[in-house]
C-alpha cells in the first residue's frame, strides 16, 4: 500500500516537473498529450496561483510550492500508514 501511494505522488511530481520543462522549449500547446498534461496539472497549480499575491511575477513559482506541497502531504501520508 505504502509503494502505491509513493508512486502516485511521484507521478503528480513527475507530471509537474515536465510542465516546467516543456515551458522552456517549443511545443505545440493544442497536441493532444500536452494539452492533457496542462489540464492534470492545472488541477494543483492553478489555485496555488491564485493564492499567490504577486500574479506578475517574471518567472512561475507555483510549481515549485507544488512539489514542496506534494512531498509534504506524501509523507504525511505515509507516515499514517
Amino acid at each position: 500500500m505504502r509503494w502505491i501511494v509513493h508512486n502516485i505522488f511521484q507521478l503528480i511530481q513527475l507530471l509537474i516537473l515536465i510542465r516546467v520543462i516543456l515551458s522552456w522549449i517549443s511545443h505545440d500547446p493544442y497536441n493532444y498529450y500536452i494539452r492533457t498534461l496542462y489540464d492534470l496539472t492545472d488541477i494543483i497549480l492553478k489555485p496555488i496561483r491564485e493564492f499567490l499575491p504577486f500574479h506578475n511575477a517574471p518567472f512561475d513559482v507555483s510549481p515549485i510550492i507544488a512539489i514542496f506541497i506534494i512531498d509534504f502531504v506524501k509523507n504525511i501520508l505515509l507516515n499514517l500508514i
